[in-house]
């Protein structure tokens, strides 16, 4: 029992010096809003970017496959930071938008190319029946696609979107290398202040995990509600 009160007594007080001495918490609230953020305009661009890659890739016009495949062969075959720090520091150099911005483009080019291949599969995972009973109401090929396939492929793919957002918030913590304050920098900033390395990792450990875990919980009922609607 001595020796569990020593480390709680130990805990307690490390915990104090690493984020409520001179308000250090407010760093990672800070972080925080910077991480979701960057993670919102990530997915929205992404979505976009991959469902205009995957229309290309399903195209029947070789141009268009061939940007599709090139776009997806570079991003997939390049690292992430490296795409980051190429946008930040040549591309938008010289631009006057805020990081965080700077930094959503650069992961929602990235997860574009991922994206895209969600998409293409959630389409081709519509039954052929649908898209031909479309046509035999009249519909063209584009309003077949809007109107019937897109809407049943969105239910199937809409796990590996949540999943993607999720991967999204955890690859974030490198925007640190463009000096972003999110919840990675903010626990390293803290851990070179108090040169105490186990709480400040902890505790950006914790933050991520409860915050994923919240993501977890919402888009698991939205799927329910989506399958609900599909069995109406």
């Amino acid at each position: 029992m001595a020796g569990l009160r020593e480390w709680a007594a130990e805990f307690g007080a490390d915990f104090y010096k690493c984020f409520i001495k001179d308000d250090r918490y407010q760093l990672l609230l800070s972080g925080i809003g910077v991480t979701i953020r960057v993670s919102l305009i990530a997915v929205a661009i992404g979505i976009l970017i991959g469902f205009l890659i995957a229309l290309c890739n399903l195209s029947n016009k070789k141009l268009l496959r061939a940007l599709g495949g090139i776009y997806t062969d570079i991003i997939r075959g390049t690292p992430s930071v490296t795409q980051l720090m190429l946008i930040y520091f040549v591309i938008f150099a010289a631009v006057g938008i805020p990081k965080w911005i700077i930094a959503g483009i650069a992961f929602g080019v990235n997860s574009g190319a991922y994206v895209s291949e969600i998409i293409r599969a959630g389409i081709l995972s519509v039954d052929k029946g649908q898209t031909e009973a479309g046509r035999s109401l009249g519909l063209n090929g584009q309003q077949t696609m809007i109107h019937i396939v897109i809407p049943q492929a969105v239910k199937n793919i809409f796990p590996a979107l949540c999943n993607e957002f999720i991967v999204l918030i955890k690859e974030t913590a490198i925007v640190g290398y463009v000096g972003l304050m999110d919840i990675q920098k903010a626990g390293d900033f803290i851990k070179s202040a108090t040169w105490n390395a186990f709480m400040p990792l902890f505790g950006t450990a914790v933050i991520y995990y409860v915050l994923i875990k919240l993501l977890t919980v919402a888009f698991k009922k939205v799927e329910e509600r989506l399958r609900k609607s599909e069995v109406r």
